[in-house]
């Protein structure tokens, strides 16, 4: 996926959805200057981070965008079946189409030969790379320090905590690289896996196969993107996977303030959050020990500063770990404990990287 593309966005029905719309949300925040338009015509005529909202594609061109991207991620990841007009109308417009649900555009008989008609190409970010297996021990050789980024539950705000430090790592001249582990992330770098559609043996080799790469393009510091949770009863088992294969020498626990409960699940209650500090640091590889370093705290449903404050004290307190909200205040403070925490490593770039791809 190119990240040169002026971007139509599909949000058709969702793009006020703070969850479903969470693909848009991330690509509206880190490749804002490439989205031309976004289309739902529930909210035509309004606008989202200064960018247009229209009722359908055909009202889109005039901003001459040269890619759609689903900008939404549904149950079970399937396309409403609204869309697939909204899809057509794409490719008849000769649109690119990016797509990061689990239904697949290049299995769809009908979109394929349409696409072909209309000489485009349909893109499924979730479609895992040929040949991945079981991880070889590469992830140990890697020459770059690797934190992953973990949570006390799901979509609590992984990715947007790598991004962030990613950005802050570059912004002080570290060779700075997101690992992107999901079709948002994807859509957002230009490149990656999604290791959720990855075969449950292989997730673990999919994992070192993106550290490595993270590598070749040039990083020293790789923050990988986490995916579910430990104690997630339904996607647990992404998150272990991409623990052992991505080998990393460090974590960061992302945690919703104030949550109680995982999210979908009544009644599961949260640990306290130095029981997650103590099993995320248990399970990590015996060949390599990963220390929790500090504490990224989702704050967006407090109202005030004051509030977030208090609450970000409250599990530093309760940890003994520094923690903060990078959305909020600023990822340096956690920039700093993790590489306080990290062994001593030459992290400028070299000529031999290739440059990061976003942001």
């Amino acid at each position: 996926m190119s990240v040169s593309e002026r971007l139509l966005i599909l949000a058709e029905g969702y793009s006020t959805d703070p969850h479903y719309a969470k693909t848009m949300n991330g690509v509206l925040r880190y490749r804002r200057q490439e989205v031309v338009a976004v289309v739902d015509s529930e909210r035509a005529g309004e606008g989202r981070d200064g960018v247009p909202v229209v009722a359908t594609v055909a009202d889109a061109l005039q901003f001459a965008p040269t890619a759609a991207l689903v900008g939404v991620a549904t149950q079970g990841g399937r396309f409403p079946p609204t869309w697939r007009d909204v899809l057509k109308d794409c490719i008849r417009a000769g649109l690119t189409i990016e797509n990061g649900l689990h239904q697949m555009l290049g299995d769809d008989a009908e979109m394929t030969a349409l696409a072909a008609e209309h000489g485009v190409a349909l893109h499924d970010l979730r479609r895992p790379p040929a040949g991945l297996d079981c991880p070889t021990g590469a992830n140990l050789e890697v020459p770059a320090q690797i934190v992953l980024t973990v949570g006390s539950d799901c979509a609590i705000g992984k990715m947007t905590v790598s991004l962030e430090l990613d950005r802050a790592a570059r912004a002080r001249g570290i060779a700075s690289q997101f690992v992107p582990t999901g079709q948002t992330g994807i859509a957002i770098a230009g490149w990656g896996i999604s290791v959720d559609a990855v075969i449950a043996d292989f997730i673990a080799g999919a994992a070192e196969r993106l550290v490595v790469e993270g590598a070749e393009r040039g990083g020293k510091l790789l923050w990988v993107e986490g995916q579910g949770s430990l104690i997630h009863p339904a996607y647990s088992g992404v998150t272990l996977g991409l623990v052992h294969g991505s080998a990393p020498h460090a974590f960061v626990l992302c945690h919703q303030a104030g949550a109680t409960e995982i999210d979908g699940y009544p009644g599961a209650t949260l640990p306290p959050l130095r029981e997650l500090v103590a099993l995320h640091e248990m399970i990590s590889l015996p060949h390599r020990k990963a220390p929790v370093l500090c504490i990224a705290v989702n704050t967006r449903f407090l109202t005030s500063d004051d509030e977030a404050r208090a609450a970000i004290d409250a599990i530093a307190a309760e940890t003994g770990l520094l923690a903060d909200d990078p959305v909020r205040f600023g990822a340096d403070r956690l920039l700093d404990a993790a590489l306080a925490g990290l062994p001593t490593l030459d992290l400028a770039p070299t000529a031999l990287g290739r440059a990061p791809t976003w942001g």
